[in-house]
């Protein structure tokens, strides 16, 4: 048992970190191509210069608080919920990478403070946004609650618990999305779901 959680461990840190790391330079990518629609403080918020800042804040704030939570369970309990956690956690960063995927140079960073979009930006409806509107935000919540369950840290819980704030986020992303593309936008919003896939 102690190998397999060890193992299990060790590769969710090295897929997490490997996510993390891809996703910033997407983001860096991103800043490269020209902007088209921008709302709230998406100019200043969305500089190359504060998103480094800000991923930076983020790494270090894991990396100090990362302390076991005071959670005393038996080892086979620990066992179950590491393995549930890693059920949870692993397809969610799938579900996060081929949103990104199917996103191509769509992709951008964007915040609760100011959505941008990019100058030929295309609503995509394809891939995972067939079947929700909100693939990549699900993703992390759930890696996060996965990764919560994998690992019992205080920095997995930190993120888990922030993590629900991509649903204002999305919000805000709806918004302008609906600014740029209007009806279209309004007929696809009608026809898939924003969180919860329909059976």
């Amino acid at each position: 048992m102690i190998t397999i959680e060890y193992f299990l461990k060790f590769l969710g840190g090295v897929a997490g970190i490997a996510c993390l790391v891809f996703a910033i330079y997407q983001i860096l990518r991103a800043q490269e191509r020209p902007s088209g629609l921008e709302t709230g403080s998406s100019k200043i918020i969305l500089r190359t210069s504060y998103l480094a800042v800000a991923s930076l804040f983020f790494i270090a704030l894991a990396v100090v608080i990362w302390k076991p939570l005071p959670v005393h369970l038996s080892s086979i309990a620990e066992f179950i919920i590491l393995l549930l956690g890693a059920v949870l956690y692993f397809p969610s960063l799938l579900l996060y990478l081929w949103g990104m995927h199917t996103l191509g140079s769509n992709f951008n960073a964007s915040s609760g403070f100011g959505v941008r979009l990019q100058q030929d930006h295309k609503l995509v409806t394809s891939g995972p946004f067939a079947y929700i509107r909100h693939p990549m935000y699900l993703g992390v919540i759930l890696a996060c609650w996965g990764g919560l369950l994998m690992y019992l840290t205080w920095t997995m819980l930190v993120y888990a618990i922030m993590m629900f704030g991509l649903i204002y986020r999305a919000h805000k992303e709806e918004a302008a999305l609906f600014i740029e593309f209007g009806d279209t936008w309004e007929a696809y919003r009608q026809r898939v779901p924003g969180w919860v896939p329909r059976i």
